[in-house]
């Protein structure tokens, strides 16, 4: 995973994207679906209808970059909303590109408090 800078804004775009779109359909989409402007360094997600492609479109100062994930088993865990978008945090994305279910993630051993 690409580091991500600091204070970032990690925005998910409810419901299905067409996976064919490019750097302009989705910073098009960006700017009509979810009225932010994309080159603002913000990072935002789209998932593909079968659930197992995302892509995320990042202005990084001096050009867009797409990034693209297919999991080849399993599906990304996403809102069940059809529109509007969700603000997760960079742990979250990490998750969210792992397969992990971001919304409620399970610690593998109990806390011990020491008194």
């Amino acid at each position: 995973m690409i580091a991500l800078p600091s204070g970032v804004k990690v925005w998910l775009a409810a419901g299905a994207t067409d996976m064919r779109k490019g750097f302009d359909g989705l910073a098009a989409l960006v700017q009509m679906q979810l009225a932010e402007d994309p080159f603002s360094g913000q990072l935002f997600v789209f998932r593909g209808r079968a659930g197992d492609r995302v892509k995320i479109l990042w202005w990084s100062g001096d050009g867009l970059c797409l990034f693209a994930k297919r999991l080849e088993r399993g599906r990304f865990v996403w809102p069940q909303a059809t529109h509007g978008s969700v603000c997760l945090s960079g742990a979250q994305l990490s998750m969210l590109l792992e397969g992990i279910d971001w919304r409620r993630p399970v610690r593998t051993a109990e806390t011990m408090l020491s008194v």
